[in-house]
């Protein structure tokens, strides 16, 4: 079996996947794995034979695809989430990783560990290859040439024995705090509902009677502005004919008018207007009516719902949008993505006018702009070639992982440039994120499984295991404990957030896996470029201050 194994890396990649998969399903205390057994399982075979192992192109083509679609659906939500929390969550990351620093000079000291290796610890405790590359290519040019050799071997051996841990640690660590903190993942989705946090179910709706005599003083786009309502209108009754609510109208005593949006929202608004009705005008579709319709059309990719003037092109308005599982109230600002499926209420003859116009074509979907796809990857990867003064002897670069996060950021939040597109299909990305995730677990198994086992052997090896599971347990209880307890951070954005400390993709999956939606995403990519530049200077710190 290892010889046929040996033969054919292809053949080895699929063995580990059929085995680590299932295994990943097993639940165990009412905790799985997930997606990470593919990692473990990877460490296991590769710890076969010292041959065994992927190509170096399996696992960098698995992490290129899993960060750069992470980045594409999550682009807008990074650049936003800095109006609300994003600086308060990077000081937060930034305040972790020096506290992690600072454990490696502590045990580095009190271990007598030589400099190179605990700065190998350090950067494999957290699980950071670029900080390794960074560590390698400082001691390749400040080392005396006498002992060179011997101080490239310690960051390899630290990073190696400690990586599988810094896995391990942060996913126990997680498992441990959603049962010991009770998390309810559904709740607070609900709660975070204009992240994107809400699962799969349909906005409630109410129709409401207006009865303050001063409710038409404002046209609805000022009263939705003015009190921060998270709704849209829809249908209005006025003496017995029932109407579209634009953005102009205003409202009249005893009108009945529709309103879509979650229910906290409803109850204010039926606050501000008057009471609940009891008629179901959403019923009459005899002039009005409603259709979900598939936006496939590249002509609405990337545009804002304001632009397409569909109040006064078509007499329609959108009053529900539905991505993946997650539906929400769509607002002017909102941007359409390939996918997106929109619900619209307008008059039945404008129907067919306003399906071909956002395409409603779910062929069209399946197709990738492979163009628009592989010029923003190569965008991101060029990116993380360019080396980044530190000082006049110490640069450092994004590599493999930052830069085309760091692109695909910028480029989701941007939507398209002139006729480029530069989102994806829902569906498409969501199999491109997950075919590189198991490439990235099943490469980095295998090619770190002998290098894990054989070290573990060397009388030091135990201590540096140890060594490495402080700073990644210390690290991960600290982070959930202080951003949990004290900070008030959803445990869904928070495990996501851990991912992006470690910079560890074994990590976000299985966040997402527990949580059942996209927060983690969006906490992942919050802190992770933070995080990764960070890590590679501090992991050099360790070095020059230990030496």
């Amino acid at each position: 079996m290892i010889d046929l194994l040996l033969a054919s890396p292809l053949l080895l990649l699929f063995t580990v996947l059929v085995i680590g998969y299932p295994l990943g399903r097993i639940r165990i205390a009412g905790v799985n794995l997930g997606v990470a057994a593919v990692l473990f399982t990877g460490l296991a075979l590769g710890a076969l034979h010292p041959e065994m192992k992927l190509p170096e192109l399996v696992y960098q083509s698995g992490l290129v695809l899993f960060v750069y679609t992470i980045g594409l659906s999550n682009g807008a939500g990074f650049f936003s989430s800095f109006r609300r929390r994003g600086l308060r969550d990077n000081l937060f990351v930034a305040t972790l990783l020096v506290l992690a620093a600072g454990l490696s000079l502590a045990l580095g000291a009190l271990l007598h560990l030589r400099a190179t290796l605990a700065a190998g610890i350090y950067a494999g405790s957290l699980t950071n290859t670029p900080a390794l590359a960074a560590l390698l290519e400082t001691i390749k040019t400040s080392w005396p040439a006498a002992g060179r050799e011997a101080a490239l071997a310690d960051p390899v051996v630290g990073y190696s024995v400690t990586y599988p841990i810094g896995v391990v640690g942060m996913i126990l660590a997680l498992a441990i705090a959603q049962r010991r903190f009770r998390v309810d993942y559904a709740r607070e989705a609900e709660q975070l509902r204009s992240l994107g946090g809400l699962g799969a179910h349909d906005l409630p709706s109410a129709n409401v009677r207006v009865i303050r005599p001063d409710a038409g003083g404002r046209t609805v786009s000022e009263l939705v502005h003015a009190e921060g309502w998270d709704v849209v209108f829809g249908r209005m009754l006025r003496q017995r004919e029932v109407s579209l609510v634009l953005g102009d109208t205003r409202f009249q005593p005893e009108d009945v008018v529709t309103v879509v949006g979650p229910e906290e929202e409803l109850r204010r608004v039926t606050a501000h207007l008057g009471e609940r009705s009891s008629e179901s005008i959403e019923l009459d579709r005899r002039e009005l009516d409603y259709r979900r319709i598939f936006v496939s059309s590249s002509a609405v990719f990337g545009r804002r719902l304001r632009e397409l003037d569909l109040g006064h092109r078509f007499g329609a308005v959108v009053t529900r949008l539905r991505r993946g599982d997650i539906e929400f109230v769509p607002h002017g600002d909102t941007v359409l993505e390939p996918g997106d499926r929109v619900r619209v209420l307008s008059h039945r003859s404008q129907m067919p006018q306003i399906s071909r116009f956002f395409g409603d074509s779910y062929r069209a979907l399946s197709e990738i702009d492979i163009m628009t796809f592989s010029l923003g990857l190569g965008l991101g990867l060029l990116l993380g070639m360019i080396p980044i003064p530190l000082s006049s002897h110490l640069t450092f670069r994004l590599g493999l992982a930052g830069g085309p996060l760091l692109a695909a950021l910028i480029l989701g939040a941007r939507g398209r440039t002139g006729p480029m597109v530069w989102t994806l299909p829902y569906s498409a990305n969501l199999t491109l994120r997950q075919t590189g995730l198991v490439l990235f677990l099943a490469g980095i198994g295998t090619r770190a499984g002998g290098a894990f086992f054989h070290t573990l052997h060397r009388t030091d090896g135990l201590i540096i295991l140890l060594a490495g599971a402080v700073i990644t347990c210390g690290t991960a209880l600290l982070a959930l404990w202080i951003g949990y307890r004290r900070l008030r951070i959803p445990l869904s954005l928070l495990g996501g957030m851990l991912g992006g400390l470690q910079t560890q993709p074994a990590v976000l999956g299985f966040a997402s896996e527990q949580t059942g939606n996209e927060l983690p995403n969006l906490g992942y990519a919050t802190v992770y470029p933070t995080a990764i530049v960070l890590k590679i200077i501090l992991a050099q710190v360790v070095l020059a201050l230990l030496r």
